[in-house]
């Protein structure tokens, strides 16, 4: 399991750099051999990041959000989703995720919000001018009276307001 390992070196990187109160959620695949292996991806992540199991009776998690399990769903703090990162530029490896993350973490998308923090002002300014273009990634064009979602140029999946 390297990808729980990545993800709480990341959680931890990011929160060190400042950028707290972020939620983290590993959803396991429904499959029998994923659902076999949950204990061991629910104990090899620290308590910071939940995992979530499906009921093999519900309708899967991944199917209703237009992505595949590897996917990377990011959402800002008005619960809003920013980007949708698949394979192979949600590799952990890779910095997409990271910055991914941190724009979301930043963009004042919401205008004046009570979940922005005022010491994170410094933070941003910088992590906003650093990842102003995002590498490979392309703004969706805007719907009007919408906020624009983030994909990857490549990606095929289409997302439902």
């Amino acid at each position: 399991f390297t990808f729980p390992s990545r993800l709480e070196d990341l959680r931890m990187k990011l929160e060190n750099e400042g950028l707290v109160n972020i939620s983290y959620v590993v959803v396991n695949h429904q499959s029998p051999h994923s659902q076999k292996k949950f204990h061991l991806l629910q104990e090899s992540v620290s308590d910071h990041i939940a995992v979530y199991q499906q009921d093999d009776h519900q309708a899967d998690v991944w199917t209703t959000l237009n992505g595949n399990k590897d996917d990377f769903l990011i959402y800002d703090r008005c619960g809003r989703l920013v980007y949708h990162l698949g394979l192979p530029y949600s590799f952990l490896s890779f910095q997409y995720v990271e910055e991914a993350i941190k724009i979301a973490y930043c963009e004042n998308k919401c205008g004046n919000c009570s979940y922005t923090d005022p010491d994170i002002d410094d933070i941003c300014e910088n992590i906003t001018k650093k990842y102003e273009n995002l590498a490979g990634i392309e703004p969706e064009p805007e719907p009007s009276g919408q906020h624009s979602h983030h994909h990857h140029q490549l990606h095929r999946h289409r997302h439902h307001h």
